[in-house]
């Protein structure tokens, strides 16, 4: 039977990962993290703690409190641990490539979770391979473990210095030994990463978010190009590399991230309001209500609303249940896909004109059939705005959307003619400048690539023309 997936024709990133040091039950603690970070990856999660002289593991397919039950937490003692979520842009979706890795190597062992992707990693691998460095997945992350190798007889400083010196691309890592938590973020600072205290303990995360569940107080962000080792004698931060323009995601703030998050320095709900408040500004058809296709609008779609004054409502509503259904439509229920995860309340709907506000488009196919539902249900009038530019190239760093073909606006020359693939009445996407705007930081600050194709870091060759997940796996 083919298995029936929801697709959210939404952008798509690798994972979150979450470390603790010096708390009892850290095992625990860590599940907490995945938990609040769960929205980053739900393909696999995993957790490995140390006590100071050992090292354990579990990891599993499926998201947190799947592969966590209270009876394999309790096999993972110790003081510390790090813990990792993950949605694959390259490696395939099987248990080898969960995170995060353990390998042993002079007796001792190394656990690392990774959030990024490593752009020079195929060849980084072919040179390991070719000094006989064996492999255990198909993962970008499994190449900064092989390199550290290399260096670990003259210390862990010096090995995850040059091991990281060596890789180019996206990386927020954490990793364990058996009496050390490290944290690490690349130089350009693409994917975030925050430092946090708890109980006279550290905790390290992607997002804040965790650290409200578990409890810690966010400190600060660790910054880009630092190295962070945790061990008894407290905590160390060594800033090895050139400081370079930092280039962080701005899709972390748009979409990836929990509103509840602190990212960047900025709050994402605020953040997230106030693109809406500056598409309102840009763009203000004569409709009668705004709304969202929720979740991903909410926000943008209540600063929309509190800008221009038009009456917002929840137009349509989620069923928060789905979960990942294997049972196959019967061929009568047409559209399935879309009624199964959002429904419209069609007395309020109906003979009305509608602006939606969405966060991006990236293939257009959902959009495209939920608007066709909306038509069904006698909407007069389907107007969109995106509170973001258009998409137009693909992304290397650790986003899914890898190849030009899969962008809509990269096929469409026209904004017109993406409007007219969706069924829409119209179609306005924020500025760059409006966008940027809202952040409450200047362009200096982001990568912008997937709107002006101006990649700071130099994309592997031929990317545009096949997915870089396939070019790795």
């Amino acid at each position: 039977m083919t298995p029936c997936f929801i697709n959210e024709d939404k952008p798509r990133e690798e994972c979150g990962v979450f470390a603790v040091y010096g708390i009892k039950e850290a095992a625990r603690v860590a599940f907490f993290g995945l938990f609040a970070l769960q929205h980053r990856g739900q393909e696999s999660a995993g957790i490995n703690t140390a006590d100071g002289c050992q090292v354990w593991g579990h990891k599993g397919m499926g998201i947190a409190s799947e592969v966590f039950r209270e009876e394999i937490l309790s096999t993972l003692p110790g003081h510390m641990a790090i813990g990792h979520v993950r949605y694959s842009t390259t490696g395939s979706s099987v248990l080898s490539n969960a995170q995060p890795f353990l390998v042993h190597h002079a007796d001792d062992y190394y656990a690392l979770g990774h959030n990024g992707n490593l752009i020079n990693a195929q060849a980084l691998r072919s040179e390991l391979e070719d000094r006989g460095s064996i492999f255990q997945s198909t993962m970008d992350s499994e190449v900064i473990i092989h390199l550290m190798a290399r260096h670990l007889k003259n210390g862990i400083d010096e090995a995850i210095t040059k091991a990281l010196l060596k890789v180019q691309g996206a990386y927020s890592i954490v990793m364990l030994t058996k009496d050390k938590v490290i944290a690490a973020r690349d130089p350009q600072g693409f994917r975030p990463l925050s430092l946090g205290q708890i109980n006279g303990g550290w905790v390290i995360a992607s997002e804040t978010c965790a650290f409200d569940l578990v409890g810690a107080q966010y400190l600060r962000d660790v910054k880009p190009g630092e190295i962070l080792i945790i061990d008894q004698k407290g905590l160390k931060s060594l800033t090895p590399y050139p400081q370079v323009k930092p280039a962080h995601c701005i899709f972390e703030l748009i979409y990836f991230a929990r509103p509840d998050s602190q990212v960047f320095g900025q709050n994402v709900y605020m953040c997230r309001k106030r693109l809406g408040h500056n598409l309102a500004k840009e763009y203000r058809p004569e409709v009668d209500l705004v709304m969202p296709f929720p979740d991903s609008g909410n926000y943008a779609a209540l600063g929309y609303a509190e800008e221009s004054g038009i009456p917002f409502e929840m137009g349509m509503i989620r069923n928060h249940y789905v979960g990942r259904t294997f049972i196959q439509p019967s061929q009568p229920m047409r559209d399935f896909s879309v009624r199964v995860k959002l429904n419209p309340v069609k007395p309020l709907i109906f003979g009305k004109r509608l602006l939606i506000v969405e966060d991006s488009i990236i293939r257009g196919t959902t959009s495209r059939n939920r608007v066709r539902n909306l038509r069904e249900s006698g909407v007069k009038e389907i107007h969109m705005v995106v509170s973001c530019p258009p998409t137009r190239y693909p992304c290397p760093y650790g986003i899914d959307f890898s190849s030009k073909g899969e962008l809509i606006a990269a096929q469409q020359e026209h904004v017109e003619a993406v409007a007219r693939f969706i069924g829409l009445d119209s179609l306005h996407y924020l500025s760059l400048k409006g966008m940027v705007e809202a952040t409450g930081l200047s362009t200096d600050n982001f990568c912008l690539a997937c709107y002006t194709g101006d990649y700071p870091l130099e994309p592997p060759a031929g990317m545009g023309k096949f997915c870089f997940e396939t070019a790795k796996t």
